[in-house]
């Protein structure tokens, strides 16, 4: 594609992977997202709960000066602290709910459009209808939620893809089933959508074009990453999002370059989407002893690469 990308969407990056030690909305959260906002590559920022409200409150004024896209990141917040959204035991899923209406409220703070979510573990009792059914309800509760405090446009709740065997054992999960619950939530709420991720495609066992173009219908928000899957002993086995280029990783240029022309076919890069445009968003984490800018500025390479071949 000899177009430049930033006529077909926002390139955006995951602050709380890219920038490990914010991730549980503590540590550099200013100093790390200012590098972010900095850098004109970017057109989008996915950030995530910050438990400081001074904090919150200068960051919000950063993003708005920097012109950008925001997402919020409710992943975190659910991860560190096993909240499961389609949990059994109603006392658990209400305080599940009870942080995602938290996340949506710092979400408004923030200035943001999506609110990025995902599903809680795939159930040992082996009753994924009466799970799915249960994450139905919590993620209806939530979109309402937004909807009821929004001074305007609502925020639109994205549910993320995960995989179900290998590292977060999610109940979704596959993208059929991600997108039966879509139709289902999106009956009842017109504040929804899915977020589909390249390096938990690996993990899911499906095809690059299977997830994209089962998906497309609700599909609002993307992610590109890596992942290992072929040895359990490696430090980044499993849903860990090394940097491209990692040994024994499943994704690169080739990987990301289908995933964008799937998106493209599939006529993402055209939706009228909650953010101003399209955002495919890095995710990429240094693992032990790398640096996070030079993570990202491989990240760069291989889409600029991706996209001319595109």
């Amino acid at each position: 594609m000899q177009e430049p990308i930033a006529k077909y969407f926002h390139v955006g990056l995951i602050h709380p992977m890219a920038y490990p030690s914010v991730i549980k909305g503590e540590g550099p959260v200013l100093e790390t997202l200012k590098k972010i906002l900095e850098d004109e590559y970017f057109g989008a920022v996915e950030v995530t709960w910050m438990q400081d409200p001074k904090i919150r409150a200068i960051a919000a004024e950063m993003l708005k000066c920097a012109h950008i896209d925001i997402i919020f990141a409710g992943q975190p917040p659910l991860l560190t602290q096993k909240l499961d959204l389609n949990s059994a035991d109603e006392s658990a899923r209400q305080t599940a709910i009870d942080q995602c209406r938290k996340s949506v409220d710092q979400a408004y703070e923030l200035g943001a459009s999506i609110l990025a979510l995902l599903s809680g573990p795939d159930p040992v009792d082996g009753n994924r209808k009466a799970a799915a059914d249960r994450l139905a309800d919590s993620l209806c509760q939530i979109c309402t939620y937004a909807r009821a405090k929004a001074d305007g446009k609502p925020i639109t709740i994205s549910l993320e893809t995960f995989d179900r065997t290998i590292d977060k054992k999610c109940l979704i999960g596959p993208t059929d089933e991600a997108v039966e619950l879509a139709k289902t939530v999106k009956a009842e709420c017109s504040n929804f959508g899915l977020t589909v991720d390249l390096s938990h495609q690996p993990l899911l066992g499906e095809s690059i074009s299977h997830m994209v173009v089962k998906a497309s219908e609700f599909l609002i928000h993307a992610h590109i990453g890596n992942c290992v899957m072929s040895d359990t002993s490696h430090p980044a086995y499993g849903d860990a999002h090394p940097a491209f280029g990692c040994a024994q990783g499943e994704n690169d240029v080739d990987e990301v370059a289908e995933f964008l022309r799937c998106l493209m076919d599939t006529g993402f890069f055209k939706k009228e989407l909650p953010t101003r445009m399209p955002v495919v968003s890095f995710e990429v984490k240094p693992l032990s002893g790398e640096d996070s800018e030079v993570v990202v500025a491989g990240a760069k390479r291989v889409l600029n690469e991706a996209w001319a071949r595109v």
